[in-house]
């Protein structure tokens, strides 16, 4: 199961106007701990970040799930609160998730989300759907095991 930590980095953006301002901008990584995130996201940014690269805040999400779309350009969180019956009291219980989507609209993403969810055997109601400032979501990177004969050596 991913863990999923929004990083905050301050860095000096190009504007369209060719001048440069120093911006705050929060990404979302996978990674096992916060210094593990810190250093995954420093890892991904530096190449396009020229001059300084700071880290301001790193924070676990409760983000359960991430619908991608990889034509989408902005990132939609969608609360869904999943509805089981009590099979001894016969009450409804509604257990609240969160889900990041991406969307280029909030149709999109609503799109996205229920493209996502088809075959899902479990009732359920969605809450609300926000859009994030989120610039750019990083999923954890796999390296390939060494052969034997070169991790012996």
């Amino acid at each position: 199961m991913a863990n999923w930590f929004e990083c905050k980095a301050q860095f000096d953006k190009m504007m369209e106007n060719g001048s440069l301002k120093k911006v705050t901008e929060p990404y979302l990584v996978d990674a096992l701990s916060f210094t593990e995130a810190e250093s995954r996201i420093i890892d991904e940014l530096t190449p396009f970040v020229s001059g300084g690269l700071e880290i301001k805040a790193v924070k676990k999400t409760r983000i359960g799930e991430i619908f991608w779309d990889d034509s989408a350009d902005k990132w939609y969180l969608v609360k869904v609160a999943f509805i089981t019956i009590d099979e001894k009291t016969a009450a409804e219980k509604k257990t609240v998730s969160q889900i990041l989507v991406a969307g280029s609209d909030f149709k999109g993403a609503y799109d996205n989300f229920m493209e996502g969810m088809k075959g899902t055997m479990a009732d359920f109601d969605i809450v609300s759907i926000t859009e994030t400032q989120i610039m750019d979501v990083y999923k954890v990177k796999l390296s390939a095991p060494k052969p034997a004969d070169e991790a012996n050596s």
